[in-house]
């Protein structure tokens, strides 16, 4: 993934703040394997309808200090919620520990709008509430 250029002095970036990226290079990223979907909303939202392949974490673990899931471990993690209000907020936590992370613009909302497929853990097809 390319590197943003490097600013010096006053107005460095802080490097803490993760980037965005909007869904449609999400998707193309999560089906090349360079990447794990990471969705932080609430378990009633997760299973009406999420991404394939999506992990769950709800924003409130990460924010008590919950650990990755395994298959997230030492990857890039694209966090995504129903907006992306939360999932930026997880972006920020998870940046300051360390982890590579990007926030989906938009959320899943804009997934959906943007066709992109959308599931339940059934494996039937879901919608974003």
């Amino acid at each position: 993934m390319p590197q943003p250029p490097t600013v010096h002095g006053p107005a460095a970036p802080d490097p803490s703040t993760p980037g965005q990226l909007a869904p449609t290079r999400a998707h193309e990223l999560l089906r090349a394997g360079t990447a794990v979907l990471l969705d932080v909303r609430e378990a009633a939202e997760f299973a009406a309808g999420h991404a394939p392949g999506a992990l769950h974490l709800p924003l409130i673990g990460l924010a008590a200090g919950v650990g990755l899931p395994p298959e997230a471990v030492g990857r890039t993690v694209l966090a995504i919620c129903r907006s992306g209000r939360r999932s930026q907020r997880a972006a920020e936590l998870l940046a300051a520990r360390g982890v590579e992370v990007l926030n989906v613009t938009g959320g899943m909302g804009a997934w959906a709008r943007g066709g992109l497929p959308v599931t339940t853990p059934e494996g039937g097809t879901g919608h974003v509430i």
